[in-house]
């Protein structure tokens, strides 16, 4: 019997360790893609939002901006100067936003801009990926409430 043990606990190991292989590959040949891209990620983490029409008084309840924020892109020959308005779809999902604004939204559009090149940022198709990006990164750091729109108010890119 104490032979056979080791053969017996090295068979179970192996049996347990071939199937949780087959239902991780099943469940990423079958299973559906997480991998989507920002455009798929903002159009799906907003997707319970309805659209109703707001009057210009509501729209400037539920939006905050963060303006003249600074930083190198990925060539750090270039800055970049850009302002941004956010609109949320509450009124007190707009305070907790303005409360964590500064040290938790803003590394957040920095570490964005970072992985730019000046020639993502030089038509609107780098723009919208970057707010696209921005709302699924900024929605997962959200206390409560939703992001649903970025736009970009002021943009400067220049070379140093």
């Amino acid at each position: 019997m104490k032979k056979l043990l080791p053969w017996l606990v090295s068979l179970l190991l192996a049996i347990t360790l071939i199937v949780i292989v087959g239902i991780y590959f099943w469940s990423t040949l079958f299973g559906e893609s997480k991998a989507l891209s920002p455009e798929e990620q903002a159009k799906a983490s907003v997707e319970q939002v309805e659209a109703e029409p707001k009057t210009a008084d509501e729209m400037v309840e539920i939006t905050s901006e963060l303006t003249d924020i600074r930083t190198n892109l990925a060539d750090t020959d270039y800055v970049v100067q850009i302002s941004l308005s956010f609109q949320l779809d509450d009124k007190k999902t707009k305070e907790e936003f303005d409360k964590i604004k500064d040290f938790e939204v803003k590394p957040i559009i920095n570490r964005a801009l970072w992985v730019l090149n000046p020639e993502d940022m030089k038509g609107t198709k780098g723009k919208d990926q970057l707010t696209a990006g921005l709302i699924n990164a900024i929605n997962a750091m959200l206390p409560e409430g939703k992001l649903t729109k970025v736009e970009i108010t002021d943009f400067i890119m220049t070379p140093i």
